[in-house]
C-alpha cells in the first residue's frame, strides 16, 4: 500500500471563494475610504445635485435660448440659483444671528440697569396677566441684582449657545460656497455624470436599475418643488402681512416663517401670535386682514404643495410628505430631499419586486 499524501492542496473552488473574499474586503476598504475622505463635501454634493436636478429642465431651456452655449447656461443658472435658493437660506440665518445678538445686548442692558416698568398690556393678558405683572415688579424692586442671580444659571449655556450659533454662521457659508461651486460643475458636466450614474444603475439591475435612478431624480424635482418653492411662496406672502400689518421685527419674521415653513412645521406658530397681539393691542382692522392673510398662506401649503410635488413623481403624497418630515428628523436639512428618495426607491423596488410573480400566479 502507498503511503498517504500529508501535504494537502486547495480546492479550485476554495482558492476562488479566498479570491472573492479578498475582493470584497478590498473594495469595501476602498469604498469606506472615499467616503470618508469626502465626507465634509456630501452635505454640500447632496444640496448641489438637489438643486441641480430640479433645475435642469430649466437650464435646458436657457441653452437652447442662448444658442446651445452651455458656458453662458452655466453662469445663467447660477446666479438664478443664487437668487432663488442660497441667498433666502443666507438672508434667513442673517437675520437670525443678527436677532441673537440684539437679544444678548437687551440682555445686557436689562443686567446692568435693571428691568424697567411692566408694560400695560402685560397686566391684561387673561389668566397669566396679573400674575406675571406681580413677578415683573419684584424683578423691578430688586434691581439689577436680583435680575443677574436670576440668569446666572443661564449664562454659562447662553454663552455656547451664541459661539455655537457664529461659528455655526461661518460653517453654512463655507457650505452654501461649497454648494455654488458644486451644483456650477454639474450643470456644466451634467450628461457625463447622469451617463455615469446611468451606467452604474444598470450595471447593477440592467433597465430596473435605470428605472430606479430616473424615479429618484424625479422625486428630488417634486419634493425641490414642493418643499422649497411652496416654503418661499408661504413666507414671502406672510412677510408682506406683517409688514403691511405693522408688526415689529417683520424681517426677523419673515425669516423665522421661511426656516419653519422648510421645516414642515408651517407659518402658524408665527402668524397666529401676530393675530393675537394685533386684537389685544386694539388693531382690530389689521388683525381681520392679518387673520385673513394666514388663512391664505394656511391654505396655500395644502393646494400648491400636492400639485408641486406631483409635477414632479407620480407617488402617494403620503409617502413624500412623510419621507419628507422623516428625513428632516433623521438627517437634518438635508433629509428633507434625503428622506423621499429614499422611501420613494425602496417603495419602488417592493413593488416590483411584489408585483414580479403576478402573471405567474394568474396564469395557473
Amino acid at each position: 500500500m502507498q503511503p498517504e499524501d500529508d501535504v494537502t492542496t486547495s480546492s479550485p473552488r476554495q482558492t476562488d471563494l479566498t479570491r472573492t473574499f479578498l475582493l470584497i474586503l478590498i473594495i469595501a476598504v476602498l469604498i469606506v475610504g472615499s467616503v470618508w475622505t469626502l465626507l465634509p463635501f456630501l452635505s454640500a454634493l447632496v444640496w448641489a445635485t438637489t438643486i441641480v436636478v430640479a433645475t435642469w429642465p430649466l437650464m435646458l431651456r436657457v441653452e437652447r435660448r442662448t444658442g446651445g452655449r452651455r458656458g453662458v447656461a452655466t453662469a445663467v443658472m447660477t446666479v438664478v440659483m443664487l437668487a432663488i435658493f442660497i441667498v433666502p437660506f443666507s438672508l434667513a440665518v442673517g437675520v437670525l444671528l443678527q436677532g441673537a445678538i440684539e437679544g444678548a445686548e437687551i440682555v445686557r442692558a436689562v443686567v446692568r440697569d435693571g428691568l424697567p416698568a411692566p408694560p400695560a398690556w402685560l397686566g391684561a393678558l387673561p389668566w397669566v396677566g396679573p400674575r406675571l405683572t406681580a413677578e415683573w415688579q419684584e424683578f423691578v424692586a430688586g434691581g439689577p441684582e436680583a435680575v443677574a442671580e436670576a440668569l446666572r444659571p443661564f449664562v454659562r449655556s447662553g454663552a455656547s449657545w451664541a459661539l455655537q450659533l457664529t461659528g455655526g454662521f461661518g460653517v453654512i457659508a463655507v457650505h452654501f460656497l461649497l454648494t455654488v461651486i458644486l451644483a456650477a460643475a454639474l450643470y456644466a458636466n451634467g450628461e457625463t455624470a447622469m451617463g455615469g450614474l446611468t451606467r452604474f444603475a444598470r450595471r447593477l439591475a440592467k433597465d430596473r436599475g435605470e428605472r430606479t435612478l430616473v424615479l429618484a431624480g424625479q422625486a428630488l424635482r417634486g419634493v425641490a418643488l414642493g418643499v422649497v418653492v411652496t416654503a418661499l411662496v408661504q413666507s414671502m406672502i406672510a412677510g408682506v402681512g406683517l409688514w403691511l400689518a405693522g408688526i415689529p421685527r417683520a424681517g426677523l419674521l419673515l425669516a423665522v416663517t421661511f426656516v419653519l415653513c422648510v421645516a414642515q412645521l408651517g407659518p402658524l406658530p408665527v402668524l397666529l401670535p401676530a393675530v393675537i397681539w394685533l386684537f389685544w393691542s386694539g388693531s382690530v382692522g389689521w388683525g381681520i386682514v392679518l387673520t385673513v392673510i394666514t388663512v391664505i398662506v394656511a391654505v396655500a401649503d395644502n393646494v400648491l404643495k400636492p400639485v408641486l410635488i406631483r409635477r414632479g413623481v407620480d407617488l402617494p403624497l403620503p409617502l413624500i410628505i412623510g419621507g419628507v418630515i422623516g428625513g428632516l428628523f433623521a438627517f437634518g436639512v438635508v433629509g428633507l430631499f434625503v428622506g423621499p428618495v429614499l422611501l420613494a426607491v425602496t417603495y419602488t423596488l417592493l413593488d416590483a419586486w411584489v408585483s414580479e410573480d403576478e402573471p405567474t400566479a394568474r396564469a395557473e
